[in-house]
């Protein structure tokens, strides 16, 4: 189904579930390429703008959090723009659902929607998609903060927990902005001009926001490893207190074994007759355990 915005001779095109119908439509109106058509088809294409006289086709991607709020992934969008009109195809990020939903619902109302070129919607689009992806790493980035908190408590499988989803929700977004770079350095470049007057400085600005978004992406990639190398050593050097307190348990308890191993074979051994025999072996006993201690603590083994 398209749902169509009229703007004067401008149209504000959406086809959030496209059939061979729709497409067949958009070749025969507008005369797109059939490649662009075909990657209409599918999903999980790669970042990209492509070039024409008369139009661009554009595929991004921008990440949402799951129905539980805890994992990213990845939404499409792919955009047909051109000097008269702009048509968003698939399933997209519900941010450019949710302003073209607001667009129909003035054009409903003959409210004035305030814009008067293709560049202008796409400029919306794209600062709304940013707008929200930096909200979106600003939760990562307080999700970090919480984390650093916990590094100190006796939880330990929780922290591990939140750290391996943080890690994994950092990298597919270092995955998913990174390739995005050189599609929007096209924009400042002048590689893709648009189709409206002095549209340099917003196109630059959306360049802005994107180098924001990628700094902070690399930022949380790094405080990520470090908080999990600072984790990882905690949990080494705990574990290596607990096995030398093992160890120093197991050096007192050894020569007392053997002593008590040899007392107890049933052959005749010095005092076996002494009614005192069990006492003198006890104190010998805490005699060796006396000196071991202070033998670990000279040491400074404990």
């Amino acid at each position: 189904m398209i749902e169509t915005i009229k703007i004067g001779r401008l149209k504000w095109q959406n086809i959030p579930a496209p059939s061979d119908e729709d497409l067949e439509y958009l070749e025969n109106t507008y005369h797109f390429h059939p490649l662009d058509l075909e990657d209409c088809r599918q999903i999980n294409q790669r970042s990209k703008i492509d070039i024409y006289d008369d139009y661009y086709f554009m595929i991004l991607h921008f990440p949402v959090f799951d129905r539980q709020n805890r994992f990213t992934k990845t939404r499409e969008v792919k955009i047909f723009w051109g000097e008269d009109f702009l048509i968003s195809v698939g399933k997209s990020h519900w941010v450019v659902d949710a302003l073209f939903n607001e667009a129909m619902e003035k054009d409903k109302k003959d409210e004035d929607l305030e814009i008067g070129t293709s560049d202008a919607i796409l400029y919306l689009i794209l600062e709304k998609l940013m707008n929200e992806t930096i909200y979106l790493l600003r939760k990562v980035g307080l999700e970090l903060e919480l984390i650093g908190r916990e590094l100190f408590n006796s939880r330990a499988q929780r922290t591990i927990e939140r750290l391996s989803v943080t890690r994994k929700n950092i990298i597919l977004l270092n995955t998913m902005l990174k390739p995005q770079l050189r599609v929007f350095n096209k924009f400042e470049s002048g590689v893709v001009k648009g189709f409206a007057d002095n549209m340099e400085d917003y196109w630059g600005n959306i360049l802005d926001y994107y180098n924001r978004m990628w700094d902070m992406t690399e930022d949380f990639g790094e405080l990520i490893e470090g908080l999990s190398t600072t984790f990882d050593s905690m949990q080494t050097n705990k574990t290596n207190e607990i096995m030398k307190i093992l160890t120093l348990i197991s050096s007192i308890v050894l020569p007392l074994t053997f002593l008590t191993g040899v007392y107890g074979m049933n052959v005749l051994l010095p005092m076996a007759n002494n009614n005192l025999a069990f006492w003198i072996i006890m104190g010998v006993m805490i005699v060796l355990i006396g000196s071991m201690l202070l033998f670990f603590r000279r040491k400074k083994w404990m």
